[in-house]
């Protein structure tokens, strides 16, 4: 195992300023009103300077779904019983869930990795096992895992990234499973903003209104309870985060340290990306975030990290099934902006 705080306090790899400022100005050659198509035009200019290339394309694609259980789920927080985190892991397997359709219409390679489950599952085709833990203990009351098992949970994700990032990926995207970890991220996103449970706390997987209420209470007391010791980003995480949390900012980081993009997902995904820029600032600069989830909380993580997000479908089913659903207009940007005619080509008159 990798020494962790050596590994963390590694810098990032730097971006191509100079194939940035190429894409740019190719941009203003193009034939069309210069800024005419939005963000479809910044998205290619920061991946060029990403990829080291004044036409960069993202044919080579990996998702991964980190899944895990958490012991919240005993105060009643979530719709669904615990028992479909692991329910949903065999549906993945066998291609059955949402970002299985979507990694297949979009000719992207899916992984999934069990971090902690309950109970331990059976070998399941294309699931990898490193499972931690049954599951986080319930952190409205203990810590939800030790520094140990924190560290443990990013450095899956690091070597995660080392594999994928070998085999040629241009474009990593991080998704999430677990019953429950809607409540471990907003209590962590409450804790990095310094904010109560009530701004933050939506239905999660479809709560009614007087859950959605008992759940910021119960959010806000395991707050309350943990208070002195949430003194950093890391103490954050394994106070009141989930194996799956961990591992989504553990892969975000090492994403940024070897140089390999990335498009965030939802919620759960952006508190995790936070969590990354607050360990290591200049990691954001690898980070596209695809669209603004139904969870109240979310637009507030958006804002704290200056991110726009490219859509806005009232999305909240995580599996990272948003980031799938904007990686078309990726892929268009990118083929918009190596296949125009630039003015001279075509013929055209500038302004």
């Amino acid at each position: 195992m990798p020494d962790f705080n050596l590994w963390l306090e590694s810098p990032v790899k730097e971006v191509n300023q100079l194939t940035q400022q190429a894409a740019l100005e190719r941009q203003q050659q193009l034939t069309k009103p210069t800024g005419s198509l939005g963000q479809l035009e910044t998205i290619a200019i920061q991946l060029a300077g990403l990829q080291s290339s004044v036409r960069p394309n993202i044919d080579k694609v990996h998702i991964t779904v980190f899944a895990a259980d958490h012991g919240i789920v005993e105060e009643g927080v979530s719709a669904f019983p615990q028992a479909v985190t692991a329910e949903m892991i065999r549906n993945f397997s066998r291609g059955g869930a949402a970002i299985s359709v979507l990694a297949k219409e979009n000719n992207a390679q899916l992984s999934v990795i069990n971090m902690g489950t309950v109970s331990q599952l059976e070998a399941l085709d294309n699931v990898e096992d490193s499972r931690i833990a049954s599951g986080t203990s319930n952190f409205s009351k203990l810590v939800a895992m030790s520094e140990q098992q924190c560290q443990q949970a990013m450095l899956v994700g690091r070597e995660h990234i080392n594999r994928i990032f070998k085999s040629g990926t241009q474009l990593f995207i991080g998704g999430e499973m677990g019953i429950g970890n809607t409540s471990s991220a907003t209590a962590i996103a409450c804790a990095l903003l310094n904010r109560d449970a009530q701004h933050f706390v939506g239905p999660g997987t479809g709560l009614e209104p007087h859950s959605v209420k008992r759940k910021a209470d119960i959010i806000q007391q395991a707050l309350n309870t943990h208070q002195d010791q949430l003194s950093s980003p890391l103490s954050i995480l394994h106070h009141l985060g989930g194996f799956e949390i961990a591992a989504l900012t553990g892969a975000y980081l090492h994403c940024a340290k070897v140089g390999l993009p990335v498009l965030i997902d939802g919620f759960i995904c952006s508190v995790a990306a936070l969590l990354a820029q607050r360990l290591c600032p200049d990691a954001q600069q690898w980070f596209l975030f695809s669209h603004c989830s139904a969870e109240p909380g979310h637009q507030k993580i958006l804002a704290e990290l200056d991110a726009s997000a490219l859509l806005d479908l009232g999305m909240r089913l995580g599996e990272a099934s948003g980031a799938a659903i904007a990686l078309p207009l990726i892929r268009l940007s990118c083929s918009l902006h190596n296949n125009m005619a630039t003015f001279a080509q075509a013929s055209v008159s500038e302004q």
